[in-house]
């Protein structure tokens, strides 16, 4: 419904409605400037973290606050625009809600002090980084079903009908949605059981890697060769998998194979230098050493150990040492260089 007005007072009231806006663009500069910076540095000094991830969390929220109560005042004075009408109060409500939700998306993030920086001392709580990406979206599903359902009583939307509206579609959503409720709950598998965490290296029948991220529809691993693979956690789930980092170590064997006119003395010589080699290497398990002259047809020396490392790095540095080392001391006996080849 438009006001009636004369043109010179239809001219005034929107320039007051424009002035107010400005106004408050003005005090929302002065507040990210100046008041939203003052309270940055306070909550630095503050004991604990939750009070600098809270005002990281609302910056924008705040900033876009500003906007929408400006848009509220200004339209009291514009002429041609019922400020009165129950929508407009309704979507003010409504943008207001949606900003609140923004903040707790943004303050329940798998990065946010809400699940990492737990007083472990005090609660005796202690998230393993696998339970932290699942929490975190769980959460922000909450957060927004939630601000879904105040924004729809708001607008005066029966919530109670829509729910259980979802009783009726849900046999029929199950059924469209197999494949996802499969890796679902195959992501629930991995959580309970823990046969891994983010950053661990595994190996099945379909990859080998590091764990990088794991997410309600499937897990990704970062190869030996820098690919990204994503393997769904219904097939993940299902593998049999190997877990080198709770392994505590890795397995080396290798055949070194001599000419074939080694003498028997050669032979045990180049054993007990390997052997004392591998027992003065700080980075091989002591108790697992095995070297033994195996086969006599091909003169292959025998190696087997394990290292006292899972990482993929370090493991294949203590690979290239031995090599190196197994070079060295056949040099030293002037044979042949003879290529140790992986059993």
């Amino acid at each position: 419904m438009f006001w009636e007005f004369s043109s010179y007072e239809n001219l005034k009231a929107i320039g007051i409605s424009i002035g107010i806006f400005l106004l408050f663009l003005l005090f929302r500069k002065i507040f990210v400037k100046y008041i939203f910076a003052l309270l940055v540095k306070l909550g630095k000094i503050a004991p604990g973290e939750f009070l600098s991830h809270l005002l990281k969390a609302y910056e924008k929220p705040a900033q876009w606050l500003f906007i929408i109560i400006g848009l509220y005042f200004s339209v009291q004075y514009f002429p041609y625009f019922n400020h009165s009408a129950p929508f407009f109060s309704k979507v003010i409500s409504a943008s207001i809600i949606m900003l609140i939700t923004w903040g707790l998306l943004n303050l329940s993030s798998a990065s946010s002090l809400l699940f990492k920086k737990i007083n472990a001392s005090k609660y005796n709580i202690e998230f393993d980084e696998i339970v932290i990406p699942f929490l975190s979206k769980v959460l922000k599903f909450v957060i927004v079903a939630i601000s879904i359902s105040v924004i729809a009583q708001v607008f005066d939307y029966d919530v109670n009908g829509f729910v259980a509206g979802l009783g009726l579609g849900g046999l029929a959503f199950a059924l469209a949605s197999k494949d996802a409720l499969s890796n679902l709950f195959g992501g629930l598998i991995i959580i309970t059981e823990k046969p891994f965490s983010i950053g661990d290296w595994i190996k099945t029948s379909s990859v080998e890697g590091i764990v990088e991220d794991i997410s309600f529809r499937s897990t990704r691993v970062r190869t030996f060769e820098q690919a990204l693979v994503t393997v769904p956690n219904e097939k993940l789930a299902n593998e049999a998998i190997t877990n080198w980092s709770k392994a505590g170590k890795r397995q080396i064997s290798v055949y070194l194979n001599l000419p074939q006119d080694a003498s028997r003395d050669k032979v045990k010589s180049t054993i007990e230098k390997i052997k004392a080699y591998l027992k003065n290497h700080p980075e091989i398990h002591q108790k697992t050493i095995k070297v033994t002259f195996d086969q006599y047809k091909d003169k292959a020396i025998f190696i087997y150990f394990y290292t006292k490392t899972t990482d993929w790095g370090e493991y294949l540095k203590v690979k290239e040492e031995l090599n190196y080392k197994l070079m060295d001391i056949l040099e030293e006996k002037e044979t042949e260089e003879p290529e140790p080849c992986p059993e």
